[in-house]
């Protein structure tokens, strides 16, 4: 179980403006991402250090979007502003989180202009809409290379996250100590003062720290 990435809803100003605001403050230019039509977004990518990455990611008008779990947050989190939507963490077996929600994992892909295509399944959407200080869970399937943390060399690190909730119920969510899948990243817990959720991030840059965007 590792961190894999960190996902920012676009706000009213739409996904190129957004990626746009991110690429500025972090020195760095998106990847184009694509369509995810299991779900009723796209996303722009920012690769980062560590096989992680950031995404930027819109809903679309489309009626995947008002049935998935995923569409369906991203279109709240947009409607509320947009902003820092959620955190998820790569798994080798989703099974265990299958049978403690009591419900399947579902597929999630999106496809490269030149055929290849990225698979993977998630599992934990309906969990971050009711408590966003919780991490949903993926598992990739197919080519590794694929991974977004792979579509361009970049040396921005992201070293913290700060994040209103407990880190004890997150421990609870994931049957695991918080603290295994974030190696070096930092989470620093705050009580709520209404939606538990990330309040920030930290990233570090060629041209030094970067706190939120």
């Amino acid at each position: 179980m590792r961190l894999d990435h960190i996902s920012y809803a676009c706000g009213p100003d739409g996904l190129a403006a957004t990626a746009d605001k991110v690429a500025e403050a972090l020195g760095i230019e998106a990847v184009k991402g694509g369509v995810h039509p299991r779900f009723g977004t796209r996303n722009m990518i920012f690769p980062l250090t560590d096989r992680h990455y950031a995404e930027v990611v819109e809903v679309l008008d489309h009626p995947a979007s008002d049935k998935a779990p995923f569409g369906q947050a991203v279109r709240a989190r947009s409607e509320a502003g947009g902003g820092w939507m959620g955190w998820c963490v790569a798994v080798e077996d989703l099974a265990p989180f299958e049978k403690r929600l009591g419900r399947e994992s579902v597929p999630g892909n999106r496809k490269f202009p030149d055929g290849r295509e990225l698979i993977w399944r998630q599992i934990g959407i309906k969990g971050l809409i009711a408590d966003p200080q919780v991490p949903y869970m993926l598992k990739w399937d197919g080519d590794t290379d694929l991974h977004p943390s792979n579509a361009r060399s970049n040396d921005v690190k992201l070293t913290g996250l700060t994040i209103a909730g407990s880190a004890e119920r997150v421990t609870e969510w994931l049957g695991t100590c918080v603290e295994d899948p974030l190696d070096d990243v930092q989470v620093d817990w705050m009580a709520p003062n209404g939606t538990p959720g990330i309040m920030s991030v930290r990233f570090e840059t060629a041209d030094g720290k970067v706190v939120d965007l």
